[in-house]
């Protein structure tokens, strides 16, 4: 039995039927514990292993998966949004659970990270598994932290490669198209998504003190998810934007329909805040894009064809990321830089003979 330093705590390490063990003593390394380690923990400790009875009591400190991971959501509770902590809650419990939910934390082994990764990916997207994988990474740091176990089986594990966003924005003519078939409400609506470029949850968390008719401006502060109100994605997506001259006319028509009730820009059937953006896309959405005989694209494709469209015009870069809210230009350009026209440039050519 060896006795180790890390991270200024006094461990031990040892071999236990040809396992290899590390355990924490919860000590700091210093002079005096350092005496006290060997002249009487590991003693007691080697004795233990002898008789068995070492890790029978062992086997009730370490928590299971499930048991640890309402310690790990409580820890984080404050300074995570509250959409966030919902979609760690619903990583544990639809992906995490079912697999690790009855196995204490330090039985798990990085084969069995990846056989459970590989299988994810079979019927989720790599980005999706990502997301999943962070949950779990947070919650064996998190044990770690608390000096439960020394080791992250996830480190261990290669992240899945993320697939590149696929834009598929619409054309000129099918924006003019949906938005002309469109009644009611949804003709304010995709009129405010094609021409501001705004994210899904932020057009419904869009309340009237918001839009300034005045300065021609909207401020944007709010996104709602499955149900909750919160900040939008970033803090860069906490902005004001420009209300566009045909987006004007579309936002005054909507304001003759719900403005007068100091409400959310867009209501739903009983004069309340969508719950979440799919209510409107699993309906109205897939209709409208039925009834203008256009393949189904996502409500966020909106905010792709704002982008195309305003950057293959040759709009101002900067402006067009701080409408998009993005952290900056470079965000902007990773993404759109293909819809970019350079026509105007011209190329190096190299002078005198060669």
């Amino acid at each position: 039995m060896k006795l180790i330093s890390n991270n200024g705590k006094l461990w031990i390490t040892f071999y236990y039927q040809s396992v290899r063990y590390r355990r924490t003593l919860n000590l700091d390394d210093n002079k005096t514990n350092r005496k006290l380690a060997t002249t009487k923990i590991i003693p007691e400790i080697t004795y233990k292993l002898n008789s068995g009875e070492f890790f029978e009591k062992e086997k009730s400190k370490i928590p299971t998966v499930d048991e640890y991971a309402e310690v790990s959501l409580a820890l984080h509770l404050k300074s995570r949004k509250a959409t966030t902590t919902y979609d760690y809650g619903t990583s544990i419990k639809l992906h995490i659970s079912p697999t690790f939910g009855k196995k204490c934390l330090d039985k798990i082994k990085p084969s069995d990270i990846q056989l459970w990764q590989n299988k994810l990916l079979d019927k989720l997207s790599p980005s999706r598994v990502r997301s999943i994988r962070a949950t779990f990474n947070t919650i064996f740091d998190d044990a770690i932290r608390d000096e439960i176990i020394d080791k992250n089986p996830i480190s261990k594990v290669k992240v899945p490669k993320l697939q590149k966003v696929e834009v598929k924005s619409f054309s000129l003519d099918e924006v003019k198209k949906i938005i002309s078939t469109a009644k009611d409400d949804m003709k304010s609506f995709t009129a405010l998504g094609f021409f501001s470029g705004m994210r899904s949850g932020e057009l419904i968390g869009l309340i009237w003190s918001d839009v300034d008719f005045e300065k021609r401006e909207i401020h944007i502060q709010r996104a709602i998810r499955m149900g909750t109100i919160s900040t939008p994605k970033t803090k860069n997506s906490i902005r004001t934007i420009d209300i566009l001259d045909n987006l004007l006319p579309y936002l005054k028509e909507q304001y003759e329909l719900t403005g007068s009730k100091n409400s959310y820009v867009f209501l739903n059937d009983k004069g309340e805040h969508y719950y979440d953006i799919k209510r409107i896309r699993n309906t109205k959405w897939r209709n409208l894009l039925k009834e203008c005989n256009i393949e189904f694209r996502t409500i966020y494709q909106m905010r792709h064809t704002f982008a195309t469209i305003m950057i293959e015009n040759n709009e101002d870069i900067l402006w067009v990321s701080n409408m998009l809210g993005h952290t900056d230009s470079s965000m902007t350009l990773q993404m759109y830089a293909k819809y970019r026209k350079r026509e105007d440039v011209k190329r190096a050519s190299f002078l005198g003979n060669i």
